[in-house]
């Protein structure tokens, strides 16, 4: 290896983004390197061909490049020296061998970084078949310059879009919107009574709130950071509501208790844990979870663009057992969407965000009653919703679960409300299913099993619908295997 080469093995990220800026091993530019570094020693007689070579390497004198060797535009050349004043790379000939085990010697070549591991992997020796790899910070980053592109561009997304992204764009337009009107309003935050003493006891139970990792119509949330006595550091989720338009601060108060008091009884590994109801310096209401720093379902699958096959299984059968498990505790979500989906690293789905958390059978009751009001998002607002005036709550959340794992299969809504009179996505479902040939999206899962199942969750008659608990007894359900991780909420 040359001399060269030797000293640019180890810089080349750093010069990368600043070519210009960058150091050698020694203190000098790369391009006028110290003649006093370099000067070569008081060498034997024997070795004054060595003492020529380096004197030859590290000239300043301009020369051109032999024609038997190759130039390198390699990252540790200084782009602000003309071609002229740049170092000519050394003729390789094998009697330099001395010099350029010297020379490599100064500066040790950079280990080659880890391989990072994939998203998803089979792996017949792990409990479930598989394995999850998930990295929010990477998956987050991908997604702010796809909406630096979308939100640069001039044309409108058309209407017939059924893409997560067209409705991520939409959502995020007015999140940033709703964020500076909030910014504004809080900069000259109101004094509140007994709010600085309320924030000092949230900072010393769970740390300072930093960096913000999630965004909602009606809240922000942060990561705050609490330190133990022993260093190690403690993540959790922070919610901050926020006041909804025209919400007296009574119903305000309602809405935080009632889904606090619902969140914080539950306990299962595929439904987020959540551990306090506190006020903030500002006097803001912040509910306390276990942080996932997996990210959510919705950003995953607009980065992947769809999920594997046994990857999407095994999330779907998480998402079912949280479900069921509300069910049986007599609550529905009411709002069940990708974004409400958590994941940990280790491929744990957890259900999130019980804002429109309904109670409808109470402990001491037998019997379900029947909810009304329209909520949630529209791709996944069962069609009862629409038109009935009242219905069962139970039916809502299944129906939101087959068209959150179409979502995955396929990387799109199946359709954008599920009303045939206003969208033609949703009138062609419901021909296809009286069709001989189904509908395309569905028929073409591969088995067959799946797709039978997938066709009793979006029936659109909710008393015909499966329920959770009869999806996870299906021979589909049962079949499929979960990963250590889903299985225990890791």
């Amino acid at each position: 290896m040359s001399s060269a080469q030797a000293s640019g093995s180890g810089s080349t990220s750093a010069a990368s983004s600043k070519p210009s800026s960058v150091k050698s091993s020694h203190g000098g530019s790369v391009g006028h390197p110290p003649a006093v570094i370099f000067e070569p020693q008081p060498r034997p007689a024997e070795r004054s061909s060595v003492k020529e070579r380096f004197a030859r390497i590290f000239a300043h004198s301009a020369r051109s490049t032999p024609s038997n060797a190759t130039p390198r535009a390699s990252s540790f050349e200084d782009s602000s020296v003309p071609p002229s004043k740049k170092p000519s790379p050394p003729p390789r000939n094998p009697s330099t061998s001395t010099a350029d085990k010297a020379t490599a010697s100064l500066k040790p070549a950079k280990p080659a970084a880890p391989k990072e591991p994939q998203r998803f992997t089979l792996d017949p020796e792990a409990p479930g078949g598989h394995v999850h790899h998930l990295k929010s910070s990477r998956r987050q980053e991908k997604l702010l310059d796809m909406l630096r592109m979308l939100l640069g561009r001039k044309q409108e997304i058309p209407d017939n879009d059924l893409s997560l992204v067209s409705n991520w764009v939409g959502t995020a337009k007015e999140e940033a919107k709703e964020e500076e009107d909030k910014e504004a309003k809080e900069a000259v935050p109101p004094e509140k009574k007994g709010a600085n003493a309320t924030a000092v006891t949230l900072a010393q139970k769970y740390g300072k709130c930093q960096e913000v990792v999630g965004r909602g119509a009606f809240g922000i949330v942060r990561i705050s950071h609490k330190k133990s006595e022993n260093g190690v550091e403690k993540l959790y989720a922070v919610k901050e509501f926020r006041r909804r338009p025209e919400e007296s601060e009574k119903k305000f108060s309602k809405r935080l208790t009632s889904e606090f008091c619902i969140s914080s009884s539950l306990r299962h590994p595929n439904v987020i844990h959540t551990l306090d109801l506190i006020k903030d310096a500002k006097g803001d209401y912040c509910e306390v979870m276990e942080f996932c720093a997996g990210g959510d379902l919705y950003t995953l699958v607009l980065s992947a663009g769809r999920l594997e096959v046994q990857e999407a299984d095994c999330f779907f059968k998480q998402m079912m057992r949280g479900v069921e498990y509300l069910h049986e505790m007599g609550v529905a979500h009411r709002d069940l969407k990708p974004e409400n989906l958590l994941l940990t690293t280790r491929g744990a789905l957890k259900i999130t965000d019980f804002g429109n958390g309904e109670c409808f059978r109470m402990a001491w009751e037998t019997d379900p009653h029947m909810v009304s009001g329209l909520c949630g998002s529209a791709p996944y607002i069962a069609p009862e919703e629409y038109i009935d005036k009242e219905f069962d709550a139970r039916a809502v959340d299944v129906w939101a679960c087959g068209v959150i794992y179409m979502a995955m299969r396929t990387g799109r809504h199946l359709w954008r409300v599920a009303r045939k009179d206003e969208d033609e996505f949703y009138a062609r479902y419901l021909a296809g299913r009286r069709d001989e040939e189904g509908y395309a999206p569905i028929e073409s899962l591969q088995r067959a099993r799946c797709r039978n199942v997938i066709y009793s969750i979006l029936d659109p008659s909710p008393s015909r619908r499966i329920t959770a608990s009869q999806v996870l007894k299906s021979e589909w359900g049962r079949e499929i295997k979960l990963c250590k991780a889903g299985e225990e909420g890791l």
